[in-house]
């Protein structure tokens, strides 16, 4: 029983890890198709921690959020955001707000303060739990980073839904965290997915780009 449950254990590690490395793959990338099939490689990371922790909790309403973020974040919605590319004819390089080298060492400093800021707070939890917290808050904040060093809308909608999966990595980390909760989080993406689109297509109608120096020189001819 004790090997079981260490072996559970390191699965959910591995998986959770592969989810935070995927986060940092996100920011390493320069090529917009990269971008959205890292994202779709990290959705299926998340879909494969949730199914696990479904089998660790014995909680058989977890296999519903993993097939959730299976269908929807691993082929969906990378899938649409393809098409809009290639609908909109989008700039397919990815141009950033400070190097990649930089961009890195500010990721690895925001995991150092994830486990800084988590692990004491969940001193009383499970081991298991404490550690996919703080790998779920890192995930949280590399997201929020890549929000703010991409300077393409499309990346920022990735950012924020990279940022997303963070949050429903902690909610499936969590026992007892019921099921509306994260199928709420999951449609919330869905229909924040779908305003962007519309947003994506009213701006490059309008500006003729998506890229965020092009939009402020614009604002800044008008004033």
């Amino acid at each position: 029983m004790a090997e079981l449950s260490q072996f559970s254990y390191e699965v959910a590690h591995l998986i959770g890890a592969t989810v935070l490395m995927a986060g940092f793959q996100l920011l390493y990338q320069r090529r917009l198709f990269a971008v959205l099939n890292t994202f779709a490689f990290q959705a299926l990371a998340l879909a494969a921690a949730a199914a696990w922790q479904a089998h660790v909790q014995n909680a058989p309403h977890l296999y519903i959020t993993a097939a959730i973020a299976l269908v929807f974040k691993a082929i969906i919605v990378p899938g649409a955001l393809h098409w809009l590319v290639e609908k909109l004819g989008i700039h397919r390089s990815v141009e950033t707000a400070m190097s990649i080298g930089w961009t890195m060492m500010a990721g690895v400093a925001l995991v150092a303060l994830s486990i800084l800021l988590v692990l004491p707070v969940t001193a009383n939890a499970a081991a298991l739990t404490r550690e996919s917290l703080a790998l779920a808050m890192s995930v949280i904040l590399l997201g929020l980073l890549m929000m703010i060093t991409r300077r393409n809308a499309v990346t920022q909608v990735v950012g924020f839904m990279a940022l997303e999966n963070g949050l429903i990595l902690a909610a499936v980390s969590a026992k007892g965290m019921p099921l509306v909760v994260e199928i709420s989080i999951a449609f919330s993406v869905l229909v924040a997915m779908t305003l962007f689109g519309i947003f994506f297509f009213r701006i490059r109608e309008r500006f003729e780009t998506l890229d965020l120096n092009d939009l402020e020189t614009y604002r800044g001819d008008r004033q």
